[in-house]
């Protein structure tokens, strides 16, 4: 069916220094339809919607709102034209209400009328908000609806989405699919981004490929399937991952966890409340939840990069009673860690890559740090060079600053970092997070084959078709509480989401 053109754009070209983000880009939105926006990290995608948002301005080329020329020089008039835009990752202060949050970008001064028209609007599109709630006590979906809600209190005829489902339980995502599709009767139109093919085929009319920065397809997703649709935006079949024999039961212990409380010391923080877990060697354990409920807390306790109290409970690695040690000491005990922040924690942003790698190796016995201290440079390049190949890290030839990489080839630079030296525990947070179909199987197929080596794997995410495809055994943490792990083989995605969401069941885990 052929629908009146909202906005197109002719020929949109962005370079930032010697790279093309985007490459002559001519799309076209037509009123009241779901486009997904496809591609590869670094495809431009993200380059492409900040200049439809006005966040960015092209070097070339022209926006069109229904037939007439704009120029967004600012996102305010972007949303005045009607164009808004819910992030992946969210602007909210934890201190304020929701309604405080909503009227920071209002900028209405009346917050009981504000109050009422977010309750009203967030009922009407089956998205209930307590407009009083401090954002601090709410969870990552309800956190969403606030972004959406105060996406919609601005009265947009085409909302943007970038990467909405990554962060709710399965539950969630149907209602937010009812939101999508009310909208789209209304005669909206939304501008979806999503790494999750499935949903694209079940919700999107069209589908607008995307790769290093120039449309290559455009296709009806439902006729296509998610290996299809993947194909598209890596120029070649994704490969599947291919699984490994499961541990055998009498394999020693990687890691074990007995009673752990640890108390969080962060104003929003979340305590851990006696958590219990085993991981054995050759296995893969996933920790499913949404983001939140403790799972940082519980990386930085397994980590070593917080102290725990004397009578904080049992931590063992490889054997070793690893609770009083640091993280340089746990890593030569072993393990490896891979946080769910990639820039800034688990890399140094200005640093090139292989400063990186000393900064991770520089207390273990390998060939880039010296006994003396002494840094072996040469070692270290070609550990990178070695990473690179392996992980198939793009745009990292001449050795960039960690930050110069994008978001997928970033993540798989450190992956590859931590798994380089074959460690006997990894613990990974969040191990494919806005990491594109193809970066994901590299990543997914590593993981894999550490554990057919032999090492323990403890992984925390919260991509359930992830932890199905990777685990061994899933267990859920909320709100600083651990449920018992259970073979896969026995779960469901549905009672998994229901867990992630607070339903009872939580007990003691082994």
């Amino acid at each position: 069916m052929n629908r009146d053109t909202l906005l197109s754009t002719d020929r949109l070209t962005k370079t930032f220094g010697a790279l093309t983000a985007c490459d002559g880009i001519s799309i076209r939105l037509g009123e009241g339809e779901i486009v997904a926006l496809l591609g590869e990290n670094g495809a431009g995608k993200s380059t492409l919607v900040k200049m439809l948002f006005g966040a960015l301005q092209p070097d070339s080329g022209g926006i069109a709102w229904k037939g007439e020329n704009v120029a967004l020089t600012e996102p305010r008039l972007a949303r005045r034209l009607g164009i808004g835009m819910v992030h992946q990752h969210f602007s909210l202060f934890e201190a304020f209400t929701v309604a405080e949050n909503i009227a920071l970008v209002l900028g209405e001064e009346k917050m009981s009328g504000l109050a009422a028209r977010a309750r009203t609007l967030s009922e009407d599109y089956g998205l209930p908000l307590d407009p009083g709630a401090l954002v601090a006590d709410l969870s990552v979906g309800e956190r969403q609806r606030i972004e959406i809600v105060r996406c919609l209190l601005q009265n947009p005829t085409l909302v943007i989405m970038d990467e909405p489902t990554s962060v709710l339980t399965p539950q969630e995502a149907d209602r937010l699919f009812v939101t999508l599709r009310k909208l789209k009767a209304e005669g909206r139109t939304v501008l979806y981004i999503s790494h999750k093919l499935e949903e694209v085929r079940a919700l999107c009319d069209r589908a607008v490929v995307m790769r290093a920065g120039r449309v290559v397809a455009e296709v009806d997703p439902k006729a296509e399937t998610a290996a299809s649709l993947a194909a598209a935006m890596v120029g070649g079949e994704v490969p599947a991952v291919s699984q490994r024999a499961a541990p055998a039961a009498d394999a020693p212990v990687a890691l074990a966890i007995n009673h752990l409380d640890h108390p969080s010391d962060r104003p929003f923080g979340v305590s851990l409340a006696d958590v219990s877990l085993t991981v054995l060697a050759g296995e893969v354990v996933g920790i499913a939840g949404m983001a939140g409920n403790g799972q940082g807390e519980l990386f930085e306790c397994l980590s070593g990069e917080v102290a725990l109290r004397g009578d904080a409970g049992e931590v063992s690695i490889l054997g070793t009673v690893a609770a009083p040690l640091g993280v340089d000491a746990r890593r030569r005990l072993g393990a490896a860690f891979v946080p769910e922040e990639r820039l800034g924690h688990a890399t140094a942003p200005s640093l090139d890559l292989t400063d990186n790698i000393i900064l991770a190796r520089h207390q273990r016995r390998d060939r880039t740090v010296g006994p003396l201290g002494l840094l072996h440079k040469g070692a270290a390049r070609r550990a990178m060079r070695r990473i690179v190949e392996a992980m198939d890290v793009r745009g990292a030839a001449d050795d960039p600053p960690a930050r110069a990489l994008s978001g997928g080839n970033l993540q798989k630079y450190v992956v590859g970092r931590e798994l380089d030296w074959s460690p006997r525990l990894l613990v990974i947070n969040q191990p494919t997070w806005g990491v594109d179909a193809g970066a994901a199987a590299n990543i997914r197929q590593a993981i894999l084959d550490l554990a057919a080596s032999g090492a323990g794997v403890l992984v925390i995410s919260q991509d359930l078709d992830e932890l199905f495809l990777l685990a061994d055994r899933i267990a859920v943490i909320s709100e600083g509480r651990l449920s018992t792990p259970a073979p896969v083989a026995s779960l469901t995605r549905e009672a998994v989401g229901l867990l992630m969401g607070g339903a009872e069941g939580h007990h003691h885990a082994a």
